[in-house]
């Protein structure tokens, strides 16, 4: 097992709420960084990344969830690539440039791209996730546990301004993974101040 873990931060744009039964049209990969344990190495953001459309796998979907995405269903049937050999060449990628690391899915929130993404995986690439079934790190919890609150109060709303990337969120996977992985450098070397315990009375 290798040492050292590698970073990637993930961005999904889907038109529902489940794989499956709806479809993953995009989706983009950018490393974050790298971790051996003792010493953290930020990337170049946005150095490293993949980006890909995809043909949708059904007819359902959900409207609002496909408006959000901004992505053209009849389009994307047309011209987009199809899942195995994107999930293929996705992870070709990511074993090409792990160069003895373990590749670790970063996202914020990560369940809901993670969902997809292991799917997509396991029912389209031949040598199915880079990533296994379990390496992943959550970033919203990150920052619960960083900041001593709950998951409920972990928003980019109540985040200090310095965590925040000023890198665009524009809800076009590339954009957003990369606005993630300079997100993910900043939670990792935020260091939150601890109000000292009361004294005695």
């Amino acid at each position: 097992m290798p040492s050292v873990d590698l970073y990637i931060s993930v961005d999904v744009e889907a038109d529902g709420p489940i794989p499956g039964p709806y479809s993953m049209l995009s989706v983009a990969f950018a490393v974050a960084g790298s971790f051996d344990g003792i010493d953290y190495q930020p990337a170049d953001v946005g150095e490293d990344v993949f980006y890909r459309e995809l043909q949708p796998i059904s007819d359902q979907y959900d409207p609002e969830a496909l408006a959000v995405s901004g992505l053209d269903r009849d389009r994307l049937k047309r011209e987009g690539a199809d899942p195995a050999d994107a999930m293929n060449a996705a992870g070709d990628w990511i074993r090409s440039i792990r160069r003895r690391r373990r590749p670790v899915l970063v996202g914020y929130p990560l369940i809901f791209d993670w969902m997809f993404t292991q799917w997509y995986f396991e029912r389209f690439a031949v040598r199915g996730s880079p990533f296994g079934f379990s390496a992943g790190l959550d970033m919203k919890t990150m920052y619960a546990v960083k900041a001593n609150t709950t998951v409920t109060a972990s928003t980019k709303s109540r985040m200090p301004a310095q965590l925040l990337s000023s890198l665009p969120h524009s809800h076009h996977a590339l954009d957003d993974a990369v606005e993630q992985a300079d997100m993910f450098n900043r939670l990792w070397a935020w260091t939150p101040r601890r109000q000292a315990p009361a004294g005695p009375e």
